[in-house]
């Protein structure tokens, strides 16, 4: 096996620049429906979020696909890895499809239980209800380039994502003029259904992955229950986590149209911040999977503690870097002077917030990929509950802090988390699990 230094950058560049370019598209789109009113894109911001916390739904496989094929292929067992290639495939279509149900039908409840202003709601409902089928796209779209991304195949899926946005950005230019929100959304169900077309072919092409048709609705017991021991404690991480965070919505929410526009367009710049450490992490994921399958913990140990410390030196950098240059940036969203006063002030905070997130998106994914995935739910849900949910409402309504209350709550979730995280990894604490994984694929081996 070669050295895992140069495989965790060119795992970890394509993911960067596969990330930016989805972050980018949200940006541009949230830029465009800013344009139509500040409301519209407070709607923008409010929908997508409650797509994202849907899409959730998806996690329960989607956490466990590239770690069990990982360990799989590590483990020399490209059998195994193939069935639980397929397994994902039906997966992903039950639940895409319970996801875009979900988003058609409750549309309207969900944005009230997220206090949508009343000026925000008639926008941000038709909206919601158009993403629907682009969600069921996206499910096939996401496990498929897990898939990818398990056999070292970053590149491709880089390529997919490259076509897929332009395409997205082409037609939502074209269409949000004529059909307002909408068009956004019918153009991200258009470059999916474009991007499933390639993934389709690069299974067939480049992993020698012939599907069946019945692999699309089958739900194969053996293959899912490997993929649900991670997938299960990872979605329900998730879970906790979108829930705690939707509370702080409601929160921003609550507090006004203007607030919740402030929060959108920060959120949008702290998207670019997060995603060195973001790209680390998954990038990690991989590589400590692989090695964990060929029975090389020290080299896994050694690995995240490298990427650990890279990730927080260049954390560090790039959220100072953007609160910096937020007071010019934010200008790309909206002109109005107590939104962007608010925003800048949220973006210096950023810079305290996000080497905790580094620690949570670089040791996280490389637990889970050890084996050991029920410690972050286990020990992150009282935080993600109390800290982030209840600081949430604490600092931000009951002490009048608004929402620079909502950034101290992350901050402090992020921080308490992270450390955690990391203490469970100095400590090995993951050992035992990442021991079991091997002695299983060993066993298997000897079986086939």
């Amino acid at each position: 096996m070669s050295s895992p230094s140069p495989r965790l950058f060119s795992l970890a560049w394509p993911l960067f620049l596969e990330l930016c370019l989805g972050i980018a598209i949200g940006v541009i789109g949230t830029i465009l429906a800013a344009r139509i009113s500040d409301p519209a894109g407070a709607a923008f911001a409010l929908a997508n979020q409650l797509a994202a916390t849907l899409f959730i739904l998806f996690r329960i496989i989607g956490a466990g696909i590239s770690v069990v094929i990982t360990q799989a292929l590590g483990g020399g067992r490209r059998a195994v890895a193939d069935a639980t290639a397929r397994a994902a495939l039906g997966a992903s279509s039950w639940l895409g499809g319970v996801t875009a149900l979900l988003a058609l039908v409750f549309a309207g409840p969900l944005l009230r239980l997220m206090n949508a202003p009343e000026e925000v709601l008639p926008l941000s409902q038709p909206f919601l209800m158009a993403l629907a089928p682009a969600m069921m796209l996206d499910a096939w779209n996401a496990s498929m380039a897990s898939v990818m991304r398990a056999h070292l195949r970053s590149r491709d899926t880089l390529m997919v994502l490259v076509v897929m946005q332009v395409a997205q950005l082409l037609l939502a230019v074209l269409l949000m003029p004529l059909l307002g929100l909408p068009g956004f959304a019918v153009a991200l169900a258009i470059s999916r259904g474009l991007g499933l077309g390639l993934h389709v072919w690069l299974w067939r092409a480049r992993l020698g992955l012939r599907r069946k048709a019945s692999d699309w609705w089958r739900l194969p017991r053996v293959e899912l229950a490997a993929v649900l021991h991670i997938g299960l404690p990872g979605a329900a991480e998730n879970i906790a986590y979108r829930l705690a965070y939707m509370v702080s919505i409601a929160v921003a929410g609550h507090l006004g149209a203007s607030a919740l526009a402030a929060h959108s367009y920060t959120s949008q710049l702290m998207y670019f911040v997060l995603l060195p450490g973001l790209a680390t992490g998954f990038a990690a994921e991989i590589v400590v999977g692989h090695l964990i399958g060929a029975g090389q913990l020290h080299e896994a140990h050694r690995l995240v503690r490298r990427a650990l410390a890279r990730g927080l030196l260049i954390s560090v950098a790039v959220a100072a870097a953007a609160a910096a240059a937020s007071p010019w940036l934010l200008t790309m969203f909206t002109q109005d002077r107590a939104i962007l006063a608010s925003a800048v002030v949220l973006m210096w905070i950023t810079v305290i917030l996000e080497p905790g997130r580094t620690f949570n998106l670089v040791v996280i994914n490389a637990l889970r990929a050890a084996g050991d995935a029920k410690y972050p739910v286990m020990v992150g849900a009282g935080s993600m509950l109390v800290v982030l949910a209840g600081g949430s409402w604490l600092l931000g309504e009951v002490l009048g802090l608004g929402l620079v209350g909502l950034w101290i709550a992350y901050a402090a979730d992020e921080w308490i988390r992270g450390l955690l995280m990391w203490r469970r990894w100095a400590r090995l604490g993951w050992v035992p699990q990442a021991r079991a994984v091997h002695r299983r694929l060993r066993r298997a081996s000897r079986i086939a």
